[in-house]
């Protein structure tokens, strides 16, 4: 039996009760909701820093390339000007996890790179050795993502498509945009 995720069945029974007579909320919910999920991101990060990856667990970050405070050479922001997505697998290095963002060391084409990304420029974080995934809204990205070919530091990255379209254990919050 697959379970819903706590966080998704919340939003489905709430949803099911909203209205268009729902009052505007002043409490700014999706940016609690946000903020508390990246710092999943940045928890699961800082114990791979510390004692590496377990198992066979491995990630698929896709970030904002253009997002305030990314940092990446001029080669892969020319390659992928809005959005990137790397793999932390087996070739990576000089992974440092802060509280606002992290820094990882990649090959692109035999090219080492040394990458920034702040945890507000995630768009999505996937496991799929455990078909877990994150999906976040990130400010000025109301459409979706462009089409971009593959970062290819690593495996191929079939496997984040899947855990996507499978739809298990992901978590997905946007509660509106406010205008």
């Amino acid at each position: 039996m697959q379970q819903t995720p706590l966080i998704s069945r919340a939003c489905q029974s709430t949803n099911a009760r909203m209205s268009d007579e729902t009052p505007e909320s002043l409490i700014p919910y999706d940016d609690v909701v946000q903020e508390a999920l990246r710092a999943v991101v940045g928890r699961v990060l800082r114990e791979v820093s510390a004692n590496g990856l377990p198992g066979e667990h491995h990630f698929y970050i896709t970030f904002k390339t253009q997002a305030p405070g990314v940092s990446i050479p001029a080669h892969l922001m020319e390659r992928f000007p809005d959005e990137m997505t790397i793999v932390l697998q087996h070739k990576y290095w000089d992974l440092k996890v802060e509280d606002d963002h992290f820094e990882v060391g990649l090959s692109f084409s035999q090219i080492p790179s040394h990458l920034v990304v702040p945890y507000a420029a995630i768009t999505s974080f996937v496991d799929p050795s455990v078909d877990f995934a994150l999906q976040f809204h990130v400010e000025g990205a109301d459409e979706g993502p462009e089409p971009h070919e593959e970062a290819e530091n690593d495996e191929d990255s079939a496997a984040i498509a899947e855990a996507q379209e499978d739809g298990s254990n992901v978590v997905s919050v946007d509660f509106g945009s406010k205008k």
